[in-house]
C-alpha cells in the first residue's frame, strides 16, 4: 500500500511548492520511492515549442532530484494565473474528478509515497462550471491527512488557526505545522507555541528563506503520511 499525504497552505504565495520540493528531497535522499502530484497548476509559461511548462511541478523535481517524469505531476495545467476554477473557464478543460482520481491511484500504484500539493489556500475552487469542486473535495476523495504551510511572520496565528478549523469542520486531519521564512526571535517563536497551543496540531519543521533543507528527519516525516 502507498502512503500519502496532501500539503495545503494558509493562502497563496505561502511556499508551498518551496516545501514540498524540500519534502520530496528529504524522502528522496533517505533512499525512498517518492513521487508528487497536483491537480491542477495556473499561471504558467510556454517554452519555445509553445508548449505549457507546469512551472510547480519543474521546481519540485529540480529541488528535490526525484525520477519522476514532469507529465505525470500534473494533469490540468493553465496558462492564466488565477484559480484553476477562473483558468479553465478561460482557457477550456475543466477539471474533471476522474481523471484527478486515475492519475493518483496510478502513481499509488508504483510508489511508496506520494505527496500531493494544493492550489492557493484550502478554500480554492478547482471547478465552478456545471460540477462544483472545491479542493477540499479531492483531498476527500483521495483520503488524505493534511500539513499546512504558513508564514512564520505577523499574522499567522489567525491564518492558521482559521485554517485549522475550517479545515476540522469539514473532517479533513491535519497532521502537522510547517512554518516558513523562519527567522526566529521572540514573535516567531510565540507564533509557533500559540498556534500549537489553539490549534492542538504540532509545528513539525520551521523552514529559514532559501534554506535546503528541511529541520525533521526522514522518519518522522514519513509517519505523517497514511496508507491510501
Amino acid at each position: 500500500m502507498s502512503r500519502g499525504i496532501f500539503v495545503t497552505g494558509t493562502g497563496t504565495d505561502m511556499g508551498k511548492t518551496y516545501i514540498t520540493g524540500l519534502i520530496l528531497k528529504k524522502l528522496r535522499e533517505a533512499g525512498m520511492s517518492a513521487a508528487y502530484f497536483k491537480a491542477a497548476v495556473s499561471g504558467n509559461e510556454r517554452g519555445a515549442d509553445g508548449a505549457l511548462i507546469p512551472g510547480d511541478p519543474l521546481h519540485v523535481k529540480t529541488v528535490s532530484g526525484i525520477d519522476q517524469p514532469l507529465e505525470e505531476m500534473c494533469p490540468y495545467v493553465y496558462e492564466n494565473a488565477v484559480s484553476p476554477h477562473l483558468a479553465a473557464r478561460i482557457e477550456g478543460s475543466p477539471v474533471e474528478p476522474d481523471v484527478i482520481k486515475s492519475r493518483f491511484a496510478d502513481l499509488c500504484s508504483r510508489y511508496d509515497f506520494v505527496t500531493m500539493e494544493g492550489s492557493g489556500g484550502i478554500i480554492c475552487p478547482i471547478c465552478w462550471d456545471g460540477q462544483k469542486i472545491l479542493l477540499e473535495d479531492i483531498i476527500k476523495a483521495l483520503g488524505l491527512d493534511c500539513i499546512i504551510v504558513a508564514d512564520a511572520g505577523l499574522g499567522t496565528i489567525n491564518s492558521v488557526v482559521l485554517t485549522c478549523e475550517y479545515m476540522k469542520s469539514r473532517g479533513i486531519a491535519v497532521k502537522g505545522i510547517i512554518f516558513n521564512n523562519w527567522q526566529g526571535g521572540v514573535m516567531e517563536e510565540d507564533n509557533r507555541s500559540m498556534c500549537q497551543q489553539l490549534t492542538g496540531v504540532p509545528v513539525i519543521a520551521c523552514v529559514e528563506r532559501g534554506a535546503a533543507d528541511l529541520d525533521i528527519s526522514a522518519d518522522e516525516l514519513t509517519k505523517l503520511y497514511g496508507g491510501v
